[in-house]
């Protein structure tokens, strides 16, 4: 079901899916206590209502939506098998299916219960959602480039990541900056492991520091990037966002 709706507007959205209860169950509780509204597509685009996520029971497997107003909508919502939901957090969208819906009520009024769906899809896709890596622990990607004295192996900066690619600083001037060009057998040292990658060059820029010299801030795609080390980027995005919002909350 879920790769019927999205083959046509992702073609590697699978990339993207989520199978772990606990991260499901964790994100669509963000959603709720955030009051962020979430679409319910009923018979598609022909027939949307918007409604909110109220409770979740992990426990029975369950959540608790607000019920439509209109109860022809609601007659037509708990006749259908399968639902599509659609919402953001953090300006990252969340799209994912609902199963064996039913009537029940929230704090004395009209509620849906559903199952809590077994996967979910979270497009963070590169344009909505970068972060900047931290300048006192910098992250570090190692790429191959061909030098007048041979081949070698050399360790660029990166300045800001997200799981569609990163930006890197080159310093002395070593990488190729033609765009479309293909660097193969880069390795992105994460926290948790190194992450093999080949990068594509889509953008870059001249930059002159404050010491007069010369750099270059080069922004790379991601190309055929294993399921496996999407993961590594994904949680170590995570890690820096839940960072940042110590810190604006004055925590850390």
């Amino acid at each position: 079901m879920m790769e019927t709706i999205l083959d046509t507007e992702l073609q590697d959205w699978h990339k993207y899916e989520i199978g772990s209860r606990r991260e499901i169950t964790s994100l669509l509780r963000q959603i709720g206590e955030k009051n962020q509204l979430v679409r319910m597509l009923v018979r598609g685009e022909d027939d949307v209502c918007v409604t909110s996520i109220l409770d979740m029971d992990e426990a029975a497997g369950t959540m608790l939506l607000d019920c439509p107003i209109n109860r022809e909508q609601t007659l037509r919502i708990l006749a259908t098998e399968k639902l599509r939901f659609e919402t953001s957090l953090d300006k990252i969208r969340i799209v994912f299916i609902a199963e064996d819906i039913e009537p029940t009520t929230y704090e004395d009024r009209p509620a849906l219960r559903c199952a809590i769906p077994a996967t979910l899809v979270r497009l963070q896709r590169r344009e909505y959602y970068r972060m900047e890596t931290p300048m006192a622990s910098p992250v570090r990607v190692a790429i191959p480039v061909v030098l007048e004295s041979g081949g070698a192996v050399e360790a660029f900066t990166v300045s800001d990541i997200s799981v569609g690619g990163l930006a890197l600083l080159d310093h002395k001037l070593l990488l190729n900056t033609t765009l479309g060009q293909r660097m193969i057998g880069c390795s992105l040292a994460l926290p948790d492991g190194a992450v093999g990658a080949t990068l594509v060059v889509r953008n870059a820029i001249e930059l002159t520091l404050l010491n007069g010299k010369r750099c270059r801030r080069l922004g790379c795609e991601f190309v055929d990037l294993s399921r496996g080390n999407l993961a590594s980027v994904q949680r170590y995005i995570t890690k820096l966002e839940r960072e940042r919002n110590a810190r604006m909350a004055g925590l850390g």
